[in-house]
């Protein structure tokens, strides 16, 4: 679960630094919170999830660990294209952002509930 999560994250880094490049490229800053949120909820909290999945793979075998998995790769996507819509000017989106949001929220929930609840002191 570790390396797929720090893999998954690797594609988020690379569309968050190409985004970078169109918006500074094209001097529309129009998606500037979709860069920031794909670079911070995709790369680095996926990429710190998957670091501490692999050091401690007993709690990438919980159940909950699979429902933060999901919920997280499901939940970005999501509100990603959502907020991408919602800055566009199309508010007919903002229910995907709102969904997409509520279950990344539920992700980081439930991930922070994995570690704290099964993580232990050697």
């Amino acid at each position: 679960m570790g390396i797929r999560l720090i893999k998954i994250s690797a594609v988020y880094f690379a569309i968050g630094v190409c985004l970078g490049l169109y918006m500074s490229m094209t001097h529309v800053f129009t998606f500037t919170p979709v860069h920031v949120h794909i670079n911070l909820l995709g790369w680095t909290a996926l990429t710190l999830a998957g670091i501490l999945y692999h050091l401690f793979p007993h709690i990438a075998e919980t159940k909950t660990a699979k429902a933060h998995f999901w919920l997280h790769n499901i939940g970005l996507p999501a509100m990603m294209i959502g907020l991408a819509f919602v800055v566009s000017g199309n508010e007919a989106f903002i229910p995907l952002t709102a969904i997409g949001g509520t279950l990344v929220t539920l992700a980081v929930l439930v991930f922070a509930w994995n570690v704290l609840k099964n993580l232990k002191q050697a």
